[in-house]
């Protein structure tokens, strides 16, 4: 990935050298918590809001100099990331008639407060629309590589774009809308719901793609490969077949390793927001 050139975003805030917020009840027990409530396909945001007695502020970062991240490569891709991401929604917004409002991207290291409950590097990165911030422990990209076999710098791009893309769809409206409707479902049905919430932000995250490499050349070859691996290899189907032996369809949250490829594609293909309407389809 060609992303050298590129500006670097002011939107990023570094709490990694902050102490991490104790955990009540002992850091293992509260990761083997959250793996416990990943394992069957339940959100663990509020069993961590509980134990910590809700969100509550999110602890104070630093704004990277350009120095600084000339010092810390990976942060400084990210940012180069980030700042395209807002070149490509300022630009489709406007389109619109609206005005774009970018989010900031926060680096942790092991837990860090957000306005949606306590983050940690076991739940991997995040958005939350509470206090419109993504949030990422730069660790996950070595779990990728490692344990998910999803190496390289454009696999690493996707993974933020993505949670751009729920910035996108909080700022529209959408993600609130879920939330409303979820409140009136069943667990599955409302399972259903997150997977279109999920994959509409792969599709969003393929129009970054698009867009992005139209405006500054960056994609290179090998680069498309290296996001459909990462997407297959974060499916529900595969990590569940994986860490259970076994696929248990209606637990799926984001969706099937084919499902996240197809509509991070279609995205890729279109570099049109319309294409992404994973709720107005009968199969997705």
């Amino acid at each position: 990935m060609r992303w050298k050139g590129g500006r670097r975003s002011t939107n990023i805030e570094d709490r990694r050298g902050s102490r991490a917020p104790k955990l009540l009840g002992g850091g293992v027990g509260t990761i083997v918590l959250v793996l416990v409530a990943l394992y069957f396909g339940v959100d663990p945001t509020p069993l961590l809001q509980t134990m910590q007695g809700g969100g509550g502020a999110s602890s104070s970062g630093t704004r990277p100099t350009a120095e600084d991240l000339k010092n810390d490569p990976l942060a400084d891709m990210v940012s180069v990331v980030v700042a395209d991401t807002e070149d490509v929604w300022t630009e489709i917004f406007a389109a619109q008639g609206r005005r774009y409002q970018p989010p900031t991207l926060v680096l942790f290291s092991g837990a860090t407060r957000s306005a949606c409950g306590m983050g940690q590097a076991a739940m991997g990165p995040f958005y939350c629309p509470a206090d419109q911030k993504a949030y990422i422990d730069l660790s996950f990209y070595d779990q990728m590589r490692t344990r998910f076999k999803a190496p390289g710098d454009f696999a690493q791009a996707y993974v933020i774009a993505h949670e751009i893309g729920h910035h996108v769809q909080n700022l529209l409206g959408i993600s609130g809308q879920v939330h409303q409707m979820k409140q009136q479902l069943s667990q599955a049905e409302g399972n259903a719901l997150s997977v279109r919430l999920e994959l509409q932000a792969d599709c969003l995250a393929g129009v970054w793609a698009n867009r992005a490499d139209k405006a500054r050349n960056i994609i290179e070859s090998g680069d498309i490969e290296e996001a459909m691996n990462a997407a297959s290899a974060i499916g529900d189907d595969t990590l569940q077949r994986q860490s259970r032996g076994k696929v248990v369809p209606e637990s799926f949250t984001h969706g099937t390793s084919e499902q996240r490829q197809r509509w991070f594609r279609q995205g890729l293909s279109s570099g049109n927001a319309d294409t992404c309407d994973t709720f107005g389809v009968d199969r997705i």
